[in-house]
């Protein structure tokens, strides 16, 4: 028997389902019940918003991989793997249904590490002791089908984040036209090649000297929690070919949101620790965010940060001074937004209450504040010649807003 990672295709066009609520529309309190691969405790009726309206699919995940599938899915899991599974009804907004949460019941220890390709574990120095030497990551990864027994839908307890499904499911769902699923093979033999295999660990370590070294950072910035995960994004123009984020909350109550990955090493160069692009990006915000993964400033910070990663004479720029530039204004406050649907931002205003700088084993790192410009003040700077930046710094320091960003205040020119 062969198994399979079943997860969500990821395409342009199709509906994305958000936040699983109550049906008076309360956020529950536990999103991850449904992912743990245990009975879940919440049974009543669950209310699905969509974050982005699109095509509906038989397979789907919702916010927090929630596995969200339709009545013929529902059939054909009762049918082929009824004590493996629990179907947890939900409504999904504007769509009739009915749709259920597919809910795995049960947990194996069956990852295989030396035949999976990579796998990174939690250390002392990551400083999480909860989570000492448990997985952090792993790709390619493969099972030991041994261990499975007669499990035909399951959770390998060492990674819990994956559905696995046996081959008849998979063939069952593609004989039935099944869309939104995608399988990955985790059986067999590894298809890994040594070579590469000493060169991606390699990578991996250097990653990881970075790492920790930003983590020190970022804990002497303020606290840090699960409740601020912000989802990374693998590939882009980013040094390790991978976006993170990180964000705290400051002793003062707001909350800082910063790159994690800017100043990566550079994935080509293995002989040595470099410091990718030298800089990292800040936004701070004394606005209560909600979920901070959805806010506007995460939004704003990851626009700008793409095309800080893009293009190296904006980096240039940067490295001579302050840089002011425009990113487009889709789903952002509308009281950012300019006539032409952008929004403006001013990058490195220094401040008192950040380190300008911090060391990484590959080098220096500019660590820049993201500060974002109410459109008045933008127009006022594109009428000016030379200094206007330092006057829009030196009025922000007046009006003792310094580097923070609000989605609302009165402009500091007119």
């Amino acid at each position: 028997m062969e198994y399979f990672d079943l997860h969500e295709d990821v395409a342009e066009g199709f509906w994305c389902l958000g936040h699983p609520l109550d049906l008076q529309g309360r956020e529950l309190d536990d999103p991850w019940q449904f992912t743990g691969g245990e009975p879940a405790h919440f049974k009543d009726p669950i209310r699905l918003p969509l974050d982005l309206e699109g095509e509906s699919r038989d397979y789907s995940h919702a916010a927090f991989g929630t596995p969200v599938i339709n009545a013929r899915l529902a059939a054909l899991f009762q049918e082929l793997a009824p004590n493996d599974v629990e179907l947890i009804p939900v409504k999904v907004d504007s769509h009739a249904g009915p749709y259920f949460i597919l809910n795995a019941l049960r947990t194996i220890p069956c990852v295989d590490i030396e035949a999976s390709e990579e796998a990174y574990f939690w250390t002392e120095e990551d400083e999480v002791p909860e989570k000492l030497g448990t997985l952090r990551s792993i790709y390619g990864m493969r099972i030991d089908p041994s261990k499975v027994g007669d499990a035909k839908v399951f959770r390998p307890s060492e990674w819990d984040v994956v559905l696995i499904v046996s081959e008849d499911i998979k063939e069952a769902m593609e004989r039935a036209g099944i869309t939104g699923a995608v399988f990955e093979s985790v059986s067999g033999p590894p298809t890994f090649d040594p070579v590469r295999r000493a060169e991606t660990k390699r990578r991996g370590e250097l990653w990881d000297q970075a790492r920790r070294a930003r983590a020190a950072v970022w804990r002497e910035l303020g606290t840090m929690s699960d409740d601020f995960y912000i989802p990374p994004v693998v590939g882009g123009p980013w040094p390790g070919e991978r976006q993170w984020w990180e964000a705290m909350r400051r002793p003062d109550g707001g909350m800082l949101i910063v790159t994690d990955g800017l100043s990566d090493p550079f994935n080509d160069i293995l002989d040595r620790p470099t410091a990718g692009f030298g800089l990292e990006l800040a936004i701070e915000t004394p606005e209560p965010l909600g979920e901070v993964w959805k806010s506007w400033p995460v939004q704003l910070l990851e626009r700008v940060a793409y095309e800080v990663a893009e293009f190296e004479r904006l980096r240039a720029t940067l490295s001579k001074g302050t840089l002011s530039m425009e990113v487009h204004g889709v789903g952002l406050p509308e009281t950012l937004i300019t006539p032409e649907g952008r929004v403006a931002v001013l990058i490195g205003m220094e401040t008192d209450s950040l380190p300008a700088r911090f060391t990484l084993p590959g080098g220096e790192v500019r660590l820049l504040t993201v500060k974002v410009l109410m459109p008045a003040e933008l127009a006022w700077f594109l009428r000016q010649e030379r200094g206007a930046a330092a006057e829009l710094i030196r009025r922000f320091n007046e009006a003792g807003e310094g580097h923070l960003s609000r989605s609302w205040r009165q402009p500091v020119v007119s």
